[in-house]
Order: structure tokens, then sequence, then C-alpha cells
């Protein structure tokens, strides 16, 4: 299908994320920074899980996933939003627009399954431990194949109702990248109950899944706190790391389409946390706060170095 055939426009203009040069300078330094940690952290995190014999559990099978999205959502959103810093006129075409979107809401379809599955994997460890790989070896790919399944219908239903939306002016776009809420706001026709499939379609569910999963954890504190044990610490740090990560992902999506008063510099502020700093802070949360990770990723680099130095 050419989605350009629907539209008059044929670019959206993105607005300055400041007008003054030198706060796009540092941002730019910090977006560059911050997705070089990303890409070599996250990748790191996959190579270590794959590689190492010691990390074959579900936990770390997700956690590989969740660090593989995390690649993806890097690669779709800071390497424009780095070019852009630098460029006067900052232009994405119709069609790029639209890949944006369906990726974007791809990764994130995905990554609230996988933050569930999580979730579930956490429960399953604590509250049936004997059980535990019994139960999650035989759901694990199951779990992982589904969220995959369900972001792609989700996107896919997002795209559908974005696509034969017609534009025919303005394409001015108050943001850096595309997203759903604004870019409906241009089309040429009413996008009222549009807007409010959006809202259920995201938001909503978004909110669901988040108060889920804090009803989720809580229940998992309550057992943890019944059969208190010498591993008790070492559980509360992993669960704490979920709902840090947990907190980074639903917190920017949440308020981005269900909040009534949307604020221009705060949603800006929110996109570009969650599209340049949340991909390195999940990284650094699941790596810094288990020594199990810490113990691989020193194992996987010292091959690393040793056979660079054979070959």
């Amino acid at each position: 299908m050419d989605v350009a055939n629907h539209s008059v426009v044929s670019e959206f203009i993105f607005l300055e994320l400041s007008s003054s040069w030198e706060i796009e300078l540092v941002l730019f330094v910090f977006s560059s920074m911050f997705f070089v940690a990303s890409m070599l952290a996250n990748s790191l995190i996959v190579l270590t899980v794959t590689s190492d014999p010691h990390l074959r559990s579900p936990m770390y099978f997700l956690l590989a996933n969740l660090s593989f999205l995390d690649l993806g959502i890097s690669s779709v959103l800071s390497p424009k939003i780095i070019y852009d810093l630098f460029r006067k006129r900052k232009v994405i075409s119709f069609g790029g627009c639209i890949a944006q979107i369906f990726f974007i809401h791809f990764i994130g379809g995905v990554e609230m399954v996988l933050l569930t599955a999580m979730a579930f994997d956490r429960y399953v460890a604590i509250c049936k431990p004997l059980h535990y790989f019994t139960i999650m070896n035989q759901k694990c790919i199951l779990l992982s194949v589904s969220a995959w399944i369900i972001g792609l219908i989700h996107s896919t239903v997002q795209l559908v109702f974005v696509i034969e939306l017609p534009f025919c002016g303005p394409n001015v776009l108050d943001t850096f990248y595309c997203d759903l809420p604004r870019l409906i706001k241009l089309a040429c026709t009413d996008t009222y109950r549009l807007e409010f499939i959006v809202t259920a379609n995201s938001g909503f569910i978004s909110l669901g899944s988040f108060f889920v999963l804090i009803i989720s954890y809580i229940f998992i504190l309550i057992t943890v706190r019944k059969h208190s044990s010498s591993d008790s610490s070492k559980t509360l740090s992993t669960l704490s790391s979920h709902v840090m990560v947990m907190s980074l992902f639903f917190g920017p999506c949440i308020f981005v389409y269900t909040w009534p008063h949307p604020t221009s510099h705060l949603d800006k502020f929110l996109a570009f946390f969650d599209a340049v700093l949340t991909p390195v802070l999940n990284a650094v949360i699941y790596t810094f706060r288990s020594k199990e990770m810490k113990m691989a990723m020193r194992r996987v680099c010292s091959q690393l170095l040793v056979y660079r130095r054979i070959s």
C-alpha cells in the first residue's frame, strides 16, 4: 500500500527541543553518550545471557528479550534525534513517520507483555520455588512468543487507525519524533472518536497493566514477608529492580496517553527521557543489582579479550 496517496502532506516538521543552541549542544552530547552506552550495555547483556551457561534460566532469558527490545527502541529513535539536533530544518517523510509509529508501538507492546511475564516469573520463583523450573521452562518460550505476537497486533491496529487519515496541512509536530496523539491532531477530519480509541488502546491498556503489575508485586512482597529467609534480601533487591524498570516504562507512557491536560515542555521531557535514557537505565538497573550478571559479564569480557589477543 502506498501510504503517501492518502495524504497531501509528504513530510512532517519537528520543532526544536530548545531555542538555545547551547542547550541543543548539551542535548546532542548527552544523547550521543547515552545512545552509545545503551547499545553497548544491552548488546553485552544479550551476548552474556546467550553465551554464559550459568545464566540458563527463564529469568535471564526474559531479561535478554528486554535488552533486545531496548536495542530496538534505541536504534529507532536515538539516531534520528541526534541527527536532527544539528539540523535547522528537522523533517521526516510521511512514510518514515508511519514507520516510527509502527516500531515504537510494536516494541512498546512487546515490552508491556514482557514485563508482565517477568512479574509472573518472579511470582513463581518466590511462591513456588520447588516447581519453578518445571513451570517456567514450559511457559517461558510461550510467554515470549505471545509478547511478540501481541506487540505486533497492537502496533498493526494503531497503524490501521492512522494510515487512512487525510493530512492536508499543517504539518508541524511539536515534538522530536512521531507519536500518535500529536499526529492525529493534524488530520483534516474530525478525530475525536479516533483519539478516544487510541487512548483506550494505548493509555488505558498501559494504565491497566501497570496496576495489575503493582498488585502482583504487592502480593509477592507479602509472600516474602511471610516466608522470610536468608535469601529475602536478594529477593527484595531483584523485585526492586523489576519495579524500577516497570516505573520507567509505564510512567511516561501513562502520562502521554491519559493525562487530560498535556503540557508541551513536560511531554517533551518525558519523551526525551523515555527515548534516550530509559534503554540504558534498564540495562544498568538489572546489571548492577545482580551479582550473577556482573560475574557473567566479567567472564564474557575476559573471554573476548583472550580471543582478541589470540587473533
